[in-house]
C-alpha cells in the first residue's frame, strides 16, 4: 500500500495513539483530531495534532477545508459501560451524534475510506461460545447501542454514496501496551481490568474488585477475549490496506477467539508481577454480559490478519512494564496518576 493521508479522530487516546504510531511508522501522513479529554498530546507520535472536539462544527469544517483526506479512522468515543447506563445522553451525544457530524463531512469532502472503531458490546448477551459477525445485534447498554447506531449510519451512508467504503472493527477486550514502552494506557480513572490490577500490584490502588462472582461460567466470573493493543492497531492498518486495494466494505470481529475469566486474569497478573495484591468480591455491574469471545476466522480470511502477541502472559508483561514506567517517572508527567 502506498502512503495516504489519514485523519485519526481520537488519535491521542489509548487505542488511537497506538494506531497513529503504526500509521506514521508505515509512512502515511497522519493528522490527529482530539479534544484531549481522555487522550494525551505526548502520546501522538509522528503525526500532526489538531486539538478540537467533534461537536465543534466550525472547527471540524476548518479541518476538512484545510486537508484532503484519503481515509478517516474514527476512535473518539466514550467507552465506560457502567457510566453509559447512568449517563446515556452523554453516550448517545458523543458516540452517535458526533459520529453523524463526522460522517456528514466525510461524505461532503469525498473521503474514500472509513475504518470505524466499534465494539463487541453491540452483540449484547449472545448465547453462544463464540460470537460471529452475522449474529443479530442486541446491545444491553447505551454504550453498545450508541455504537450500533453509528454502524448503521455508516452502512446507510456508504450505500447512498458508493465512493465511500468502510471496515467496521468490533473490538473485544483491549489490553497491554507498546512493547517498547513508548505509549500505553494512561486514561485518567481508567477502568480496564489489567490496568487496575497492575496499579494494585504497584500499590497505586488498595486492591481490585471483581464485579460479579455468580455468572454461569466455570469460576463464576465474567469471561472476555483479551487482545493486545498492538495486534488491534495492526488490524486497522490491514483494514486500510484492504480498502486501498479495492476491497469491499466489511464488518469484522477483532479478537483471539479464546477467553479468560476475571479470576484468571488476576492470577496471571499476580504470577507475572510476583505481587499478591488484595482482591475483593463485589456485586455485578449493570450492563455486563457473562461471556464475550470472538469468532475471528473472518478477519483472518478477509484481511490476512494474524495475532503476534496472543498470549495473556505477553499482554500482562507489556501492561506491567508500562505501569512501572509511569510510576518511575519514565513517561511524561501528564501520564502519571492515570
Amino acid at each position: 500500500m502506498g502512503a495516504v493521508k489519514v485523519l485519526v479522530s481520537g488519535g491521542a487516546g489509548y487505542i488511537g495513539s497506538h494506531v497513529t504510531r503504526q500509521l506514521a511508522a508505515a509512512g502515511h501522513e497522519v493528522v490527529v483530531y482530539d479534544n484531549l479529554s481522555t487522550g494525551n498530546a505526548w502520546a501522538v507520535l509522528g503525526a500532526e495534532l489538531v486539538v478540537g472536539d467533534l461537536a465543534d462544527g466550525d472547527r471540524l469544517n476548518a479541518l476538512f477545508a484545510g486537508h484532503h483526506f484519503d481515509a478517516v479512522l474514527h476512535f473518539a468515543a466514550s467507552i465506560v459501560v457502567p457510566e453509559s447506563v447512568t449517563e446515556p445522553v452523554k453516550y448517545y451525544g458523543n458516540n452517535t451524534c458526533n459520529t453523524l457530524g463526522l460522517l456528514a463531512r466525510i461524505v461532503r469532502s469525498g473521503v474514500r475510506h472509513f475504518v470505524f472503531s466499534s465494539t463487541a458490546a453491540v452483540y449484547g448477551v449472545p448465547d453462544v461460545e463464540a460470537v460471529t459477525e452475522e449474529m443479530a445485534l442486541a446491545p444491553i447498554n447505551p454504550y453498545g447501542a450508541s455504537k450500533m447506531m453509528s454502524e448503521r449510519m455508516l452502512m446507510d451512508s456508504a450505500a447512498a454514496h458508493p465512493a465511500l467504503d468502510y471496515v467496521i472493527l468490533r473490538y473485544f477486550n483491549v489490553a497491554g501496551a507498546d512493547p517498547e514502552g513508548r505509549i500505553g494506557q494512561a486514561t485518567p480513572k481508567a477502568t480496564h481490568l489489567l490496568k487496575v490490577a497492575c496499579q494494585a500490584a504497584l500499590g497505586e490502588r488498595d486492591g481490585v474488585d471483581i464485579f460479579g462472582t455468580d455468572y454461569p461460567t466455570p469460576d463464576g466470573t465474567g469471561i472476555r477475549d483479551y487482545i493486545h493493543v498492538e495486534d488491534l492497531a495492526r488490524a486497522h492498518l490491514d483494514a486500510l490496506g484492504y480498502l486501498e486495494r479495492g476491497g469491499e466494505s466489511q464488518v469484522l470481529n477483532v479478537g483471539y477467539g479464546c477467553g479468560a475469566s476475571v479470576r484468571e486474569v488476576l492470577q496471571t497478573v499476580k504470577r507475572v508481577t510476583g505481587i499478591n495484591f488484595t482482591v475483593r468480591e463485589a456485586p455485578r455491574r449493570p450492563g455486563d454480559p457473562a461471556r464475550l469471545i470472538a469468532a475471528n476466522e473472518k478477519i483472518g480470511r478477509v484481511l490476512g490478519w494474524t495475532p503476534r502477541y496472543g498470549r495473556l502472559d505477553t499482554i500482562v508483561r507489556d501492561a506491567w512494564a508500562w505501569e512501572k514506567k509511569l510510576v518511575r517517572g519514565g513517561a511524561p508527567a501528564s501520564a502519571r496518576g492515570g
